[in-house]
């Protein structure tokens, strides 16, 4: 049944498809035969504050893309499948500009160096100015773009779904170089953006690997497994480091679907530590410790220095948890029911939980200036502080 399922997915794909990607979003005894916990009741200890709402346009809805929106310098960039990017003030929520396209923009925005940049599901990048929402250029790439591009030190770098990773000129839109890794059989829909370092690119893999690209030549410097992808099936092989590496300082942390975090000396290529505590989406990083949800819906937090486990929150299970982030002392979640979740830093506890709507939240909760910002399948977007 796997198998037929599968070829029948690839005779239906909108373009390329050489993968599997988003039918199984936890682990194969998980798959449509239980259901979500039921949340749980408990007091709350943190007061959470709805600043604004704003809609991005029709959003991605079942393609999972996992589109988040993007900060920086006092404004929200965020794309949408059908009426293309729009800057808000992060304080207001107040329009600043609308840039109308008919591109199903999937991937992105990502932001950086005046540019605000998004891919599409046919392959299209297309570059902004940040200040005034102008094309400044567009690319194109071999397969759909569901990642945010990576803008800095003179390029754009953009990562599409059939695993190649191509750099092209931040101010003409001519592309530099390309790097390509194959893809496994089976893999979880979905990829994050890639991470700019020093003269440096990285990368994670479907394969369960993180690489360092040369962002000069596109030349390979390391290449480091996070997730081993054992076992006698497609399935069981799933190692998937779909979420974005973090850089801190020298320092960075991976993590993959097998259920395996990393520490890596960033201009080595070095493992530092491992967890066996992890999950395919992006670390959240706080001063002492990273958070982490698997894919069974738990929320772990690991010591920054050793990976050891701090606490585990399961209250979740199921749940179609996002990538965590960090916001004000607590670890912040998105589920599939459009519930954003508060768990205190220091012991994992609940402490808030408010709704977003009743889309599901796939893509990566944003913090920045204490505002946090989740945008959902639908399109729509949501800020939050915490009270005092």
């Amino acid at each position: 049944m796997l198998r037929t399922a599968a070829a029948l997915l690839c005779v239906l794909a909108i373009s390329g498809c050489s993968t599997i990607r988003g039918w199984f979003g936890g682990d194969d005894d998980e798959v449509n035969t239980t259901d979500p916990a039921a949340l749980a009741d408990f007091v709350p200890s943190a007061t959470v504050d709805r600043i604004w709402t704003a809609g991005a346009g029709k959003g991605e809805r079942r393609i999972g893309a996992g589109q988040s929106p993007a900060v920086a310098d006092g404004r929200v960039y965020a794309a949408a499948l059908t009426g293309g990017v729009r800057a808000f003030d992060l304080q207001t929520g107040a329009t600043v500009w609308h840039h109308d396209s008919d591109l199903p923009l999937s991937g992105g925005p990502g932001v950086g160096d005046g540019l605000v940049v998004a891919g599409s599901l046919e392959g299209d990048v297309l570059a902004l100015d940040a200040a005034s929402g102008a094309e400044r250029w567009r690319a194109k790439v071999g397969n759909e773009v569901i990642a945010a591009p990576a803008i800095g030190q003179g390029l754009v770098v953009v990562r599409s779904n059939d695993g190649h990773v191509s750099a092209f000129d931040a101010a003409s839109g001519e592309r530099r170089w390309f790097w390509v890794r194959d893809l496994p059989a089976l893999t979880v829909r979905g990829n994050d953006a890639p991470v700019l370092g020093p003269g440096y690119v990285f990368v994670g893999n479907d394969d369960g690997t993180v690489i360092a690209i040369g962002l000069a030549d596109g030349r390979p410097i390391w290449d480091q497994a996070v997730g081993e992808p054992d076992g006698r099936t497609d399935l069981e092989r799933m190692a998937d480091v779909d979420g974005s590496p973090v850089l801190d300082d020298v320092v960075l942390y991976a993590s993959s679907y097998k259920r395996q975090t990393m520490a890596i000396e960033a201009p080595s290529g070095r493992p530092l530590w491992a967890s066996d505590r992890g999950g395919s989406g992006r670390v959240g990083l706080a001063a002492d410790r990273l958070v982490v949800a698997d894919p069974a819906g738990t929320v772990w937090a690991l010591d920054k220095n050793g990976g050891t486990a701090l606490w585990q929150q399961d209250a979740l299970a199921r749940r179609g948890l996002s990538s965590a982030a960090v916001h004000d002392g607590h670890a912040v979640v998105g589920d599939l029911d459009g519930y954003v979740h508060w768990l205190r830093l220091e012991n994992g506890e609940l402490a808030a939980r408010v709704r977003a709507g009743r889309a599901a939240i796939k893509g990566s909760p944003v913090v920045a200036d204490g505002i946090l910002v989740v945008q959902n399948v639908k399109g729509d977007l949501s800020a939050y502080r915490l009270g005092q």
